[in-house]
C-alpha cells in the first residue's frame, strides 16, 4: 500500500529535504519518526527538494507500507516522534504508480518580505527585511515577462546541475498588505535557487538598481545580469498540485 504524506516545517535548522551527508535533514527527521513506530527501511519519494532553511508548508512525501492504520494513527504516531518545527498534517492513500515528483502538475513557492525602515526580530526566521521602499507597480509589470516557458538560465544557481533550463511560470503574484510583501510563483518545476534569484532582481527593480528591463535579462540567459540570491528564510513551499488528489492541494497564501 502507497501513502502520500503532506507535511510542514520550519527549515532553520536543516540542510533542507533531502538526506545528506554529515548534515541533518528534513527527510532523516521523518526515517527516524518512521522507525518510531516500527517502519523500517523507508524508500520516500519527495514534491520538491528544498534547500536549507526554506520551509514548507504543502511539501508531499509517498512511501510505501505494509501496516494498516487509521489515516490518525499514522499522522499522530509520526508526530509524536517529530520534533516540534516539524508536524504531518494531512496523508492519503494512492495509486502504487504515484510519485510525488514525476506526478505533480505545478509546484508553488511563497516568498515572504517585511518591507520596513526598522527591523522586526520576531520575523527573523521567515520574512526577508528590505529596508528601502519598493515600487511595486514596476516589481508587478516587469514580472510579466516571466510568464509562461521560457530559458532561465539566468535565473539560476551556477552550480545547478539540471540539463534543461527550461521551466513554465504559469503565474506570478505580487502583494502587499501593510509592510509584508509576497511574491508568489507557481511553475511546472524550479531550477536551483531559482525563486530566491527571480526575487532577488524584482527587489533590485523595485528600488531601481537595476535599469536594463527584466524580459532583457531573461533573454540573455547570463546569470551575471540578474540580482543577488537572496537569503532562504523568506521562502516557503506552499505544495504541489496533482489531478484528482485534493487532499494534497498547494496551501494558501501565508498573507490570506
Amino acid at each position: 500500500m502507497k501513502l502520500a504524506f503532506k507535511i510542514q516545517y520550519k527549515g532553520t535548522n536543516y540542510s533542507g529535504f533531502q538526506s545528506q551527508k554529515n548534515a541533518n535533514s528534513i527527510q532523516d527527521e521523518l526515517i527516524r519518526a518512521f522507525k518510531g513506530i516500527s517502519v523500517d527501511n523507508v524508500q520516500m519519494n519527495y514534491s520538491g527538494r528544498t534547500d536549507k532553511g526554506v520551509h514548507a508548508l504543502g511539501q508531499v512525501f509517498d512511501v510505501v507500507v505494509s501496516q494498516d492504520r487509521s489515516d490518525m494513527q499514522w499522522i499522530n504516531g509520526l508526530n509524536s516522534n517529530l520534533p516540534n518545527d516539524i508536524s504531518v498534517v494531512d496523508l492519503d492513500k494512492v495509486n502504487d504508480s504515484f510519485h510525488s515528483r514525476f506526478d505533480a502538475i505545478d509546484r508553488t513557492y511563497s516568498y515572504l518580505i517585511f518591507n520596513s525602515p526598522s527591523r522586526n526580530v520576531l520575523l527573523d526566521d521567515f520574512y526577508y527585511w528590505e529596508q528601502a521602499e519598493l515600487d511595486i507597480k514596476r516589481m508587478n509589470e516587469e514580472s510579466k515577462c516571466l510568464i509562461g516557458k521560457h530559458d532561465f538560465t539566468s535565473f539560476r544557481s551556477l552550480s545547478c546541475g539540471s540539463n534543461n533550463p527550461e521551466r513554465n511560470i504559469k503565474k506570478i503574484e505580487i502583494n502587499k498588505l501593510g509592510n509584508i510583501i509576497e511574491i508568489k510563483i507557481t511553475a511546472n518545476a524550479f531550477l536551483q535557487n531559482m525563486v530566491r534569484i527571480i526575487v532577488g532582481t524584482l527587489l533590485e527593480i523595485g528600488k531601481y538598481q537595476i535599469k536594463i528591463p527584466l524580459k532583457e535579462i531573461l533573454e540573455s540567459k547570463d546569470r551575471n545580469n540578474a540580482g543577488t540570491t537572496v537569503n532562504p528564510r523568506g521562502l516557503i513551499f506552499l505544495g504541489p498540485s496533482y489531478e484528482n488528489i485534493t487532499k494534497l492541494k498547494p496551501e494558501k497564501s501565508p498573507l490570506i
